[in-house]
């Protein structure tokens, strides 16, 4: 998998190839953080459900120690304060049970290959610990592979809508909340591509994506 920012409103992605999708064993996992600039900003809370053939078996959640104060606006949209994460344990602690909760699957991602991958790139950086090696497959891109008509933004939202996704039971903007979110949307594509009879993910050339922006909030990075 390769992605290149083309600018701070769209990417580029390149060789991915996951086969069978059908049949794989799914961790969908999601990142909360400090802000979303995932050069700067510091994870705040780590979700992620284990999913197979198409039912939720195991769900994960931990918040996380940050070093970096969790701006107002942040904890509005999130519902993480300070003083939730005052006491949690730090990220390495935390990301070797994720990375022990989503050993042997595929990873699924809402938004991922523009912020929660790079972010826990960084982050494994930073701290001096490996990124997993898991292939990841990012919503967004695989709903662009198949509807390359949308020239939008394909946010969580428009998921939701597009597919008439139940969300009414499940807290947004928290990382558990949102994997099983992304879980229902995931597995809406899923049919689609069964319909479609198309039984890989594969993109070689390069798949143009519009980033996320979230507005007041966005932070600019190139």
């Amino acid at each position: 998998m390769r992605i290149t920012f083309l600018s701070k409103y769209e990417y580029s992605l390149q060789d991915v190839n996951i086969k069978n999708l059908v049949n794989q064993k799914y961790c969908v996992f999601d990142l909360e953080g400090t802000g979303i600039n995932f050069g700067t900003e510091h994870i705040t809370q780590i979700g992620a459900v284990i999913l197979q053939n198409g039912e939720i078996k195991e769900k994960f959640s931990s918040l996380v120690k940050s070093p970096k104060r969790i701006s107002p606006e942040i904890e509005k949209l999130t519902g993480i304060s300070n003083e939730d994460i005052k006491n949690a344990p730090a990220f390495p602690e935390v990301y070797k049970q994720f990375l022990h909760f989503c050993e042997g699957t595929v990873l699924v991602t809402q938004a991922g290959y523009e912020y929660d991958v790079p972010m826990l790139e960084n982050h494994c950086q930073q701290y001096g610990t490996t990124l997993f090696s898991n292939p990841v497959i990012d919503t967004k891109g695989l709903f662009a592979n198949i509807h390359q008509e949308y020239k939008d933004v394909i946010s969580t939202n428009f998921l939701i809508n597009y597919y008439q996704v139940e969300q009414k039971d499940v807290p947004r903007h928290n990382a558990l909340g949102d994997c099983i979110l992304i879980s229902r949307i995931f597995k809406c594509i899923l049919e689609e591509y069964e319909k479609k009879n198309i039984q890989d993910f594969f993109v070689s050339e390069g798949l143009a994506i519009k980033r996320f922006v979230i507005p007041g909030i966005y932070l600019d990075h190139d």
